[in-house]
């Protein structure tokens, strides 16, 4: 066996769809490769148009410059370069000019220095021309004849890469074993010649040993895995700074290499490439392992938590350092004035340090940059199928919070138990402020550059939840997030958002998953365009008997306006099914009827509330949220109770109530017969 078969390939890979990377970013990836232990570098930008959509087309002098000096670097640093062009998207595999002019692309990459090659057919089409599918007698045929063809006229490149159309056991039909593309790739393609392989699906969440062996028949040589966990290409909003894990280090003798395409922004992929250095070093001793690594004694060779621990520790000298361009200056060494006629330019000279007097504000000290910061920085952008621990616990606590809101609005046996969690979830929130306000601060600009977008946007997310929390607590204004024409950062923009939304299945991917409902059904601000919708209920839900009247007749007959901030109407796929509104005072209610209600139900119940619900509304938690949002905001306004009437007839409203547990029945003296009334206090 040559020495060449021994290597174990661990390679970083430029290959995602977007902006690729600069020299100066491709000569400092080297520079890590090399300390960290890691052997190759597989250029392969989809956005470099010579490399795919003009793959024919030779490099100009101006860019063979670039790609020699690139390449150069490489071999300064004991990086292998592997150059990858990607013919699929158009190729005639049968037409010996488009060969001939593939073999003329490499020869010209080979004359400035490149060693190793790589064919990609990944992402495109696999229906072939009508001259391809006189020629060969499959798609697969076609791919593995010109690849040969290559790798020959190469004579026996260092490393040489063929990656297939079928890169994922997903896309195996009818499986890995019974493909028939696999079959003809395993069989003709050149022994020298290594296969790349995602695992299960593109994005794979756990690749097994058993899988890898799988597939290693069927190609009849062990793969080379292309992962891509921290690839982030696919969707703008996510950034993924967890550790390489769920890839057990039973692999590695399994495996010819494992190459990584990580996120598109370069300089946060310090923690995807450092931990994946940290496992390609991983001595497996035969133990049984468990694939998805969970905790580390399950791996004795690697631990995820180790390996990211050790990797932002060195991370966090990277933000730390001052001598990067765009970073933080030392002050300049004090200038020998030069006598001159002109009035001298003003420049900061370090010479004058402003001090604040008596009273005045203290100057802004920004904190340092910690190593938690950065924890919690990778635990809120941590991997595609997992959040990290402090994410998964903000989002539980959220969800408990939300769930047994009506204990902040009422007395209840949760209540503080309920106020504990806010305390607790508003402390994690103050936490990613404080974390942005300290990356925001850090010397070092181009790290930060990279991850602006990403940590303003979830410093905006925490910020609308703890809001959303402190208004159920009564802490908050609820108009802020019960307005009808909030600001743009209140909401989640665009049309692709708007687009997903639309979508039945939005949302059943969430990592945080919510049992599914019955029906889906949304609640809004009351407006003065809903009066007829409260007329109409209003009226259905009327029997055509004579009925005692009530207190609140007025507000759902549209002859009384509910309170600002203090109507809300529900809606399902049909349309307004019903609603919620409130009178911060109801002596004006009580005096349109002429009922006279003592001054001492009015001291501990000022407030009134009504709701109505269609009988096609059978999920009682619509009508729960309703009424504590309701509560809430009517609490906002100064209340300290309210009081709702019904008729003994309305059984279902009644029962409702009763539920609850938060109202309970108060004396009113001059009650209608048939009505009773009830009460909360807030």
């Amino acid at each position: 066996m040559s020495k060449k078969s021994l290597i174990f390939l661990s390679v970083v890979l430029s290959s995602f769809y977007g902006r690729p990377w600069t020299m100066e970013q491709r000569t400092e990836l080297f520079k890590r490769e090399q300390k960290w232990g890691l052997n190759t570098y597989l250029y392969a930008p989809k956005d470099d148009y010579k490399h795919r959509m003009y793959w024919r087309d030779l490099y100009s002098a101006e860019e063979a410059e670039q790609l020699i000096a690139l390449i150069s670097a490489a071999k300064e640093h004991d990086v292998d370069f592997v150059y990858a062009i990607s013919p699929g998207l158009d190729i005639t595999f049968s037409n010996p000019k488009e060969v001939a002019s593939l073999k003329r692309k490499l020869d010209q990459v080979r004359e400035f220095g490149c060693r190793s090659f790589s064919l990609l057919f990944d992402d495109i089409e696999t229906e072939m021309c009508p001259a391809d599918k006189q020629a060969f007698s499959s798609f697969a045929h076609a791919q593995v004849a010109v690849t040969n063809e290559v790798y020959q006229h190469l004579g026996d490149p260092h490393t040489f890469l063929f990656c297939p159309t079928d890169y994922c056991a997903a896309f195996c039909r009818p499986s890995v074993s019974q493909s028939s593309y696999l079959h003809t790739v395993g069989e003709k393609l050149l022994p020298g010649i290594d296969v790349l392989w995602t695992g299960p699906k593109v994005v794979s969440h756990h690749i097994s040993v058993e899988s890898i062996e799988e597939v290693s028949s069927v190609l009849k040589r062990a793969p080379v895995i292309w992962d891509n966990i921290h690839a982030n290409d696919y969707d703008p909003q996510r950034l993924f700074l967890g550790p390489y894990k769920d890839r057990p280090t039973e692999l590695i003798p399994k495996l010819k290499g494992v190459l990584t395409n990580p996120n598109c922004e370069f300089y946060p992929n310090f923690v995807a490439i450092h931990t994946l250095a940290t496992w390609c070093k991983a001595t497996a001793d035969g133990g049984q392992r468990d694939v998805e690594m969970s905790d580390e004694e399950q791996d004795l060779s690697y631990c995820p938590h180790k390996a990211l621990t050790f990797a932002l520790t060195d991370w966090l000298q990277e933000f730390l350092s001052t001598d990067q361009p765009g970073g933080a200056r030392h002050p300049p060494a004090r200038l020998k004035k030069e006598s001159s006629d002109e009035e001298p330019m003003q420049t900061d000279m370090g010479e004058i340090t402003y001090v604040p007097g008596p009273g005045e504000n203290p100057l802004y000290t920004a904190e340092p940059l910690t190593l938690a910061d950065l924890n919690l920085l990778s635990e809120l952008f941590y991997l595609p199928y997992e959040h990290g621990p402090t994410a998964r616990t903000m989002l539980q606590e959220l969800d408990w919070l939300k769930n047994h809101r009506q204990a902040a609005a009422v007395e209840t046996d949760k209540t503080a138990e309920w106020h504990s969690k806010a305390q607790r979830f508003d402390k994690m929130c103050d936490a990613v402020v404080q974390m942005f306000n300290r990356l925001s601060n850090a010397p070092n600009r181009r790290i930060l550059y990279d991850l602006y977008n990403y940590i303003c946007d979830i410093k905006s997310g925490v910020g609308l939840a703890r809001a959303y929390v402190k208004t159920l607590g009564g802490r908050g204004p609820s108009a802020q997030l019960t307005n009808e024409d909030p600001e743009p950062w209140g909401f989640r923009g665009g049309l692709s958002g708007e687009f997903q939304r639309m979508l039945p299945c939005h949302g059943n991917r969430d990592l945080f998953r919510h049992p599914p409902m019955t029906a889906v059904y949304s609640i809004r601000p009351y407006c003065p365009e809903d009066k007829m919708e409260v007329q109409r209920i209003f009226r259905e839900m009327q029997k055509p008997e004579a009925q005692p009247q009530l207190i609140s007749d007025g507000l759902s007959a549209g002859e009384t306006l509910p309170s600002p901030q203090c109507g809300l109407m529900l809606e399902d796929e049909m349309g307004v099914c019903g609603f919620a509104l409130g009178l911060t005072d109801a002596k004006s209610a009580a005096a349109k009827i002429q009922r006279a209600v003592s001054d001492s139900v009015l001291e501990d119940f000022p407030s009134l509330v009504t709701m109505q619900l269609l009988p096609r509304v059978t999920d009682p938690t619509p009508a729960k949220g309703m009424i504590t949002s309701l509560l809430s905001s009517i609490r906002s306004c100064g209340s300290k109770g309210v009081f709702f009437e019904l008729r003994q007839s309305d059984k279902r409203m009644l029962n409702f109530y009763t539920k609850l547990g938060s109202f309970k029945p108060i004396t009113m003296a001059g009650l209608p017969q048939d009505v009773i009334a009830m009460g909360t206090r807030l």
